[in-house]
């Protein structure tokens, strides 16, 4: 297997997905709470990039196992890749299982490295992360794949990003005593991160939004029924642009109630590229011409949130 049949086999190019979260948060845990552990930043690196590589090598081998319809865009996105001109079934499962093993283990080593409530999170996640694509019926296929792509990346891994560094600082913890399982939150840091995280948990699920609305009428020939199959085209592309709309109005928030740095107000400026890429999504919903729309805008809010936030915290340590 060559590495660029791999990489195909793992979509690396969408692996941006689960990386600027966790920029975003490694970025806010220093800001906020002065907190960085390098060893156990590196070790949750590794397990979410191995793990995301993981589940989307499950979703396409399904998606080419299961298409019923051979002009399915995922299935001939796949079918010369997984074959025995590329990569065999068996080597792809095989390859499938080696990754997971692979990020169970980064995944417990870090739990040693902090405490249980890493253990929890992390087995939800992982929960989440397999049900997404595997499964008699996957959360992909059904009206929950924004909601459950959005907040396990979106939100999970930025809170992570957070925890990892900062289990200590009292945002959360989890103690088993004998039979006894006791769950603390600070409702008010939860507050604060979901707050933060919003435009990661928005822009994502706007990704499985677009990809759902260029492949609705493919998914209804598959017997895939998606969050636009039941709130309809015309509504589903409303959402898409009051997601990212809310994005901005969420860094307003923050700033405002004092989570962020009014230097972060400068990522506004993004409004208007992504109004010009939204002008384009709503004219026509198409994979090979305007689902790109959903990366280029998710680039545009993120990079401009994390190059922000670096600067936020240079001005927080020097000046």
């Amino acid at each position: 297997m060559s590495i660029s049949t791999f990489l195909n086999l793992v979509e690396i190019r969408t692996k941006i997905a689960s990386v600027f979260p966790f920029m975003l948060g490694t970025l806010f845990v220093v800001y906020q709470y002065g907190e960085f552990k390098w060893g156990n930043t590196l070790i949750f690196f590794s397990a979410m990039l191995i793990f995301d590589l993981t589940t989307t090598a499950i979703n396409n081998y399904m998606d080419y196992r299961k298409a019923t319809n051979n002009h399915d865009y995922d299935y001939r996105a796949m079918k010369n890749v997984i074959g025995q001109e590329q990569i065999p079934e068996r080597n792809v499962i095989t390859l499938i299982f080696i990754m997971f093993f692979i990020a169970t283990g980064l995944g417990i080593w870090l739990v040693f490295r902090t405490d249980l409530l890493v253990l929890l999170i992390g087995f939800v996640c992982f929960c989440i992360g397999i049900l997404y694509t595997f499964g008699p019926v996957p959360l992909s296929r059904m009206p929950l794949g924004e909601i459950f792509s959005g907040v396990t990346m979106g939100f999970g891994i930025f809170f992570l990003a957070v925890y990892v560094n900062a289990y200590d600082a009292g945002i959360a913890n989890l103690i088993w005593q004998g039979e006894w399982v006791d769950i603390r939150f600070n409702l008010l840091e939860i507050i604060r991160i979901g707050v933060v995280s919003l435009p990661c948990i928005f822009t994502i699920a706007n990704i499985m939004l677009a990809n759902n609305l260029c492949d609705l009428d493919e998914d209804i020939r598959n017997h895939r029924y998606t969050l636009p199959y039941y709130i309809g085209r015309k509504i589903g592309v409303l959402l898409f642009n009051g997601l990212y709309y809310g994005s901005f109005a969420a860094v307003v928030i923050a700033v405002a109630v004092g989570y962020l740095s009014p230097i972060m107000l400068i990522s506004l400026v993004a409004i208007y590229p992504v109004y010009k890429n939204l002008t384009r999504f709503n004219k026509e919903q198409v994979k090979a011409k305007t689902f790109a729309v959903s990366i280029q805008n998710f680039l545009v809010i993120n990079a401009s949130l994390v190059i922000l936030m670096a600067v936020s915290l240079l001005f927080q340590q020097f000046i």
